[in-house]
């Protein structure tokens, strides 16, 4: 099930099941707007809530980040061979994590702010994002699908110079606004196998980054395995699982986003996210 949490007009935020171009509302869960508790659901008991639902036309809805403020939002550098060849850099031998800090949420659609004290070189980095159902440590990789609720979009916006400023590149991924998620969460029952998904990132229209999920140096399951040995992952945290060749550094001359600039990343079996970056 593809599990969105959206508003319609200036309403609370709410949940609903997104079929074609209509979202229909499982409210009759009693979860509020929980994506993260409804996909965690056995997947009769989502359908049952949709019977005699009410029913809304997409094009009427306001779509809304899944996980409106994630417990961590972590991401993990160059895990794509293509993107590690672009830039001239070798293999990592480990896991290159970083955390981007849980108020750069931003919703599908949102604008986005290209920052006044760092106005030339706001980049897109299009990713599949995973997010946790059941809080979690020391999971193995074989393990691992088990403690996912579901799979979204990601735009892992990237302040380059604040980035390689501050070396441990969270300022540069940081920003306010800088981390897009969404339309929806899709459920694992619908989405078993997040490898192998085709992946685009298009800028007004020009097709800049193409992959395939399968070219992870880290697929997810290894992310996770990692990460739990560290730490206990939450309930709606957040991870980004890396991005792939195409981004604005690496063309000649760069092609960082500018005002008015629409950033549209489309992913297999997920859907899309779109959102225009406008001077702050």
């Amino acid at each position: 099930m593809k599990i969105a949490r959206y508003r319609i007009g200036s309403g609370d935020p709410q949940l609903g099941a997104v079929q074609g171009s209509d979202v229909v509302s499982l409210a009759a869960l009693g979860l509020g707007d929980d994506v993260v508790a409804a996909a965690m659901l056995e997947p009769a008991a989502r359908d049952a809530a949709l019977d005699g639902a009410e029913q809304t036309a997409l094009a009427d809805v306001t779509l809304l980040a899944p996980v409106a403020r994630p417990p961590k939002f972590l991401a993990i550098g160059l895990n794509y061979l293509d993107h590690i060849e672009e830039g001239g850099r070798s293999v990592p031998e480990f896991p290159m994590f970083f955390n981007k800090q849980s108020t750069c949420v931003n919703d599908p659609n949102a604008v986005v702010p290209i920052p006044a004290a760092a106005p030339d070189a706001v980049d897109y980095e299009g990713e599949l994002g995973m997010v946790i159902g059941r809080e979690c440590r020391n999971v193995s990789a074989a393990d691992a699908s088990s403690v996912v609720a579901g799979y979204t979009i990601v735009n892992d916006v990237s302040v380059r110079d604040w980035q390689k400023r501050a070396q441990t590149m969270t300022l540069g991924k940081s920003w306010d606004g800088h981390g897009p998620v969404g339309p929806w969460l899709v459920t694992t029952d619908e989405l078993a196998e997040p490898h192998g998904l085709r992946m685009k990132t298009f800028v007004n229209g020009e097709l800049r980054q193409d992959t395939t999920t399968d070219l992870m140096v880290f697929d997810c399951w290894a992310q996770i395995e990692t990460l739990t040995t560290v730490c206990t992952l939450e309930v709606g945290d957040v991870i980004a699982t890396g991005t792939s060749s195409g981004v604005a550094a690496y063309f000649d001359p760069p092609k960082f986003l500018k005002d008015g600039d629409v950033c549209r990343i489309e992913l297999d079996s997920v859907g899309w996210l779109e959102n225009t970056f406008k001077n702050e």
